[in-house]
């Protein structure tokens, strides 16, 4: 069974077809109706929901913020270039890597560069 994920509203629908392809929960901010909320409000849902977090918001990359083992995961998305295929190219080097499961509780950021794993 795949991570319950939440997908933040800075990213394409199709992200979440993508994620229920490779067996995954996938809700979206805008599919709950809290697009627009701040990013502390987001970070409270995703952390009562136990879910691990998609997102484009280099925020919240930030492990001083979002500390590795203390979250359900977040994976931060940071294409070189605009639109929606090179963020799903980079969810795709992740899916077919080790998947998302490993990941649990861990930081990932992943650019066209490589993929960057901060755990606990």
């Amino acid at each position: 069974m795949g991570l319950a994920v939440k997908i933040d509203e800075d990213l394409p629908g199709r992200v979440s077809d993508l994620l229920l392809s490779a067996g995954h929960q996938a809700e979206t901010v805008v599919g709950q109706g809290t697009g627009g909320a701040k990013d502390a409000a987001l970070w409270q849902a995703v952390q009562v929901e136990r879910r691990f977090l998609i997102t484009a918001d280099k925020g919240f990359g930030d492990i001083r913020l979002y500390p590795p083992g203390t979250h359900g995961g977040v994976l931060l998305l940071r294409p070189d270039e605009g639109g929606i295929d090179p963020l799903l190219d980079l969810l795709r080097r992740v899916l077919e890597g080790k998947g998302l499961e490993p990941l649990r509780g861990t930081v990932i950021v992943a650019t066209p560069r490589g993929v960057r794993i901060r755990r606990s």
